[in-house]
């Protein structure tokens, strides 16, 4: 029997909607063998997902997604096996929650400037995570009435490159690389054709980040095409990466994202982390 995996989900301790608890059940529903918790610049949601792996028989992966800047893009960056007791990591976390922290308030500020008047207090009522993110600005635009939901709020307000969008220049994909192997973890780039960017960027962006330490590329994921799929695993054949998979699961908030799944047709062998562990274990 094949097993399958998943190795990019979101539980309510940043933007998901998923408690730790109720994310490993339903991991456990759906026949998979192992998940990784990767929550945006946060890791308060791992060991609660640790204790109930155990109980269900899911074997929990500890992991995070770093938001970085490169050049005019924001690329994300994957930690897998990070060690969230490491002391140098914490310090490092806690610099670029941060950044986190001060660009939340740079888009407040601008909305208030666009006449609507949203608060930091609205935005931590919206969850009761410890990092708050877009998605939670979005939900408190959608709860005040000022967007028919939380895509309006991206595609009028906050999405890239839209009126209110602030970026996060102190956080580098380099920086988030550098601290995911101080702590003996495996950066990954997350969801490359997310980026906009041509197979020629593409090329520059990963040969650039395998030279100081990226170890993988997120080859399956709930949005590529069979074609996105195989130069994808080009690049990690060319530059000697692991390929990673998973499905970005949200919840709710991405209501057509399934865990394990994608949009239907994702799976994620085994296997694949029967690699990533074998990688980890001779670095």
């Amino acid at each position: 029997m094949i097993k399958y995996i998943d190795l990019h989900v979101h539980t309510t301790a940043s933007d998901g909607t998923y408690s730790s608890k109720e994310l490993i059940e339903y991991a456990s529903e759906k026949h998979l063998s192992a998940v990784a918790i990767t929550d945006h610049d946060c890791i308060t949601g791992i060991k609660e997902a640790k204790k109930y792996g155990q109980i269900y028989d899911v074997e929990v992966i500890s992991g995070i997604e770093f938001s970085t800047r490169y050049k005019n893009t924001e690329i994300h960056i994957l930690g897998l096996y990070i060690d969230e007791n490491s002391d140098i990591f914490l310090n490092g976390l806690d610099d670029i929650v941060n950044t986190r922290d001060e660009r939340n308030y740079e888009i407040i500020k601008k909305l208030n400037k666009h006449g609507l008047d949203i608060s930091m207090d609205d935005v931590i009522n919206t969850a009761d995570s410890c990092i708050y993110t877009r998605a939670h600005i979005a939900k408190a635009l959608f709860q005040k009435g000022y967007v028919s939901s939380m895509r309006e709020a991206f595609t009028k307000y906050i999405g890239n490159d839209c009126s209110c969008y602030v970026p996060r220049e102190k956080v580098t994909p380099q920086l988030a690389i550098k601290l995911i192997l101080e702590c003996g973890g495996i950066p990954v780039l997350a969801h490359p054709t997310l980026y906009n960017m041509d197979l020629r960027q593409l090329d520059v962006l990963i040969n650039e980040l395998s030279q100081i330490g990226l170890m993988g590329i997120e080859g399956l994921y709930s949005l590529y095409t069979k074609s996105e799929e195989k130069y994808l695993k080009d690049f990690a054949n060319k530059y000697n990466l692991i390929i990673t998979g998973g499905s970005d699961f949200h919840g709710s908030n991405k209501p057509d994202i399934d865990l394990g799944v994608g949009r239907g047709n994702l799976k994620i062998p085994y296997e694949i982390l029967e690699i990533i562990k074998s990688r980890k274990n001779k670095y």
